[in-house]
């Protein structure tokens, strides 16, 4: 069931098992907020399993990119274009949320992005090769994020 993300009224709805569940929901807003702000587009999730085609995307992009395999379980999944940049997050039970923002254009900018919710440790498969900033959020607290540029097409 397809969930649109609510950034003046902070739910866990669909993040219930993850042990940062709050603290994910206001990442999740967060992101709601800005995709709002920025390109009027409402932003919805559905159940990682009904998104599996997004989920197995991102997955791809990292396994061949960088080797990288996350251990937790995704919880939800989106993918939507806005203007000419294809985007997809994935929102895992740890509190790590993966986006990949595409541009649709050749030579554009695509990039994944990490972000930790706040109260979150960093996931092993992330600790060694990332470095992680941080920034204040009303929604989400304190975020830690990371990115790297993608260097193949997908």
């Amino acid at each position: 069931m397809t969930y649109a993300v609510d950034f003046a009224t902070v739910s866990t709805v669909g993040l219930e098992s993850s042990p940062v569940a709050d603290a994910l929901a206001g990442l999740r807003a967060n992101e709601a907020r800005y995709f709002k702000t920025k390109y009027d587009h409402v932003f919805t999730v559905e159940p990682a399993a009904d998104a599996a085609d997004v989920v197995d995307w991102v997955h791809r992009i990292l396994r061949e990119e960088r080797g990288i395999v996350i251990a937790s379980r995704p919880l939800e999944a989106t993918g939507f274009q806005v203007g000419d940049i294809r985007m997809a997050y994935v929102f895992y039970e740890s509190g790590l949320s993966v986006n990949v923002m595409y541009t649709v254009a050749d030579a554009g900018k695509r990039a994944v992005g990490f972000k930790l919710s706040d109260g979150m440790e960093v996931p092993e498969e992330l600790a060694s090769r990332f470095k992680f900033a941080r920034q204040k959020s009303k929604l989400a607290g304190t975020i830690r994020g990371s990115f790297f540029v993608i260097k193949n097409e997908y």
